[in-house]
């Protein structure tokens, strides 16, 4: 069962190295609610160009057109044509016979094609149409390796998003999050790292230790986590934050201190931490330079101050904190100064995630007796429950405000879940084995 308060993380094991499958932590994606009315899309399978002369390969390794149709499906707001329902499949304008899609109310086509260039090289070109109107809405061209096929195909995909709703898309965007194998002192931590749809998954970190809280860099380069690994120069294991790149696998603890560190933030710069910090014997907000190796406390109160995060523009830090007898959500300069309480409906408000335009905080807000997502309107002040799960926890925006993305439990498993930030769309997300959380969704990249 996953728990919902993070604030005193339990002792853990020795660190180690442990071998993995990363078949065991793809992420599975099932729509569980999508939009009544969601647009019907055609994405007819993409043609395939290989002249024989350059001993192309008797397929492309990725089916394009299939990744583009499961991106739009995966938002419920597109209702992609089941290929077996399609009358023709055209792969250029000039042998599209608009009716044919008219039939099935279709109201947007996309065509294309792969052509293999040489050397493992490969060319995506599409087209998207309006049905009704016979009309090109856009036309594009991208040159890619083999290798990269799969992450073009997204790349396609957010210019189609973008185009007919107006906002940008988040197909190319990775998830971070943890799996939790066996039980008791046999348990396993591995952080992992996949693509927004749960293909590619790689491992970034495997341990005996428990992890916490990975969050991602502005650049989407690094990520900066918690975990309680033992230290040589104290010789006992302690909570610590540290900072691993995601391409290398290098990583280095952020700085050494008696106390205990968790629950990283990076500034919008990526030249700074938040993290929680109980340096001077009672949990404290802290900014790191990590250039400088220096620690500047930002909070000083006698309550339990933790779970960082900043705002889009840098100039403040939000915070959990029980300064007001319960957990709720406060903001404070990031120089420096008072803090002001941001929440007021409920008496458990915690783990806040601010959107990429710093207009709404998502945050697990009690009602009863369960923990659910909700979404608090800085400007209204209009706090939505989104959910209605018993313990949900973890949430992370996606980086173009559309989605967000949350631990919660199926049974006694803990599984990811995504809900549109109107409510009206939901995702589940699962591994085959183990139990999987703290996801966080990385930058626009």
């Amino acid at each position: 069962m996953i728990k919902i308060n993070r604030y005193f993380p339990s002792a853990v094991l020795l660190f180690i190295l442990l071998g993995s499958s990363a078949s065991h932590a793809v992420l599975n994606i099932e729509i569980t609610q999508g939009i009544e009315g969601a647009v019907p899309v055609a994405v007819v399978p993409f043609g395939w160009q290989a002249p024989a002369s350059l001993a192309p390969p008797k397929k492309p390794p990725v089916d394009v057109g299939a990744v583009i149709a499961a991106d739009l499906a995966s938002t419920g707001r597109f209702d992609p044509l089941a290929r077996k329902d399609m009358l023709s499949r055209p792969s250029d304008k000039s042998k599209i016979n608009f009716t044919n899609w008219r039939i099935f109310q279709t109201e947007n086509l996309v065509v294309g094609t792969v052509q293999y260039v040489g050397a493992n090289r490969y060319k995506i070109r599409f087209r998207l149409f309006d049905v009704f109107k016979g009309k090109e809405l856009l036309a594009f061209s991208l040159p890619v390796s083999g290798s990269n096929l799969r992450r073009a195909a997204h790349q396609v995909s957010d210019v189609i998003y973008k185009k007919l709703t107006g906002e940008p898309g988040a197909f190319t965007t990775n998830v971070a999050y943890i799996t939790v194998m066996g039980a008791r002192s046999t348990k396993r931590y591995t952080l992992w790292v996949a693509d927004a749809d749960g293909h590619n998954a790689q491992s970034m970190v495997k341990s005996r230790d428990e992890i916490l809280s990975p969050a991602w860099s502005p650049d989407g380069k690094r990520l900066a986590y918690a975990s309680a690994e033992y230290d040589k120069d104290e010789k006992r294991r302690k909570w610590s934050v540290y900072v691993q790149e995601v391409s290398t696998g290098r990583r280095y603890k952020v700085m050494r201190f008696r106390g205990r560190m968790s629950a990283p933030s990076w500034s919008p710069d990526g030249r700074s931490l938040a993290v929680s910090m109980n340096k001077d014997g009672n949990s404290e907000i802290y900014v790191i330079d990590l250039a400088k190796k220096k620690a500047r406390r930002l909070t000083r109160h006698w309550a339990i101050d933790t779970e960082p995060v900043w705002d889009p523009d840098g100039r403040s830090v939000i915070f959990t904190s029980d300064r007001g007898g319960r957990p709720q959500i406060y903001r404070i300069p990031s120089g420096g100064g008072r803090a002001k309480r941001l929440t007021y409906e409920g008496k458990y408000n915690a783990r806040a995630s601010v959107s990429h335009d710093g207009k709404r905080i998502a945050m697990i807000h009690r009602v009863g007796g369960d923990y659910r997502v909700a979404v608090l309107d800085l400007d209204s002040g209009n706090l939505r429950v989104l959910t209605d799960g018993a313990l949900d926890e973890s949430p992370s925006f996606a980086p173009n405000g559309s989605m967000i993305i949350y631990a919660t439990s199926s049974g006694l498993k803990g599984v990811l879940a995504a809900v549109s930030v109107d409510g009206r769309v939901h995702q589940r997300l699962t591994v085959p084995e183990g139990d999987v959380r703290e996801p966080a969704w990385s930058p626009l990249n």
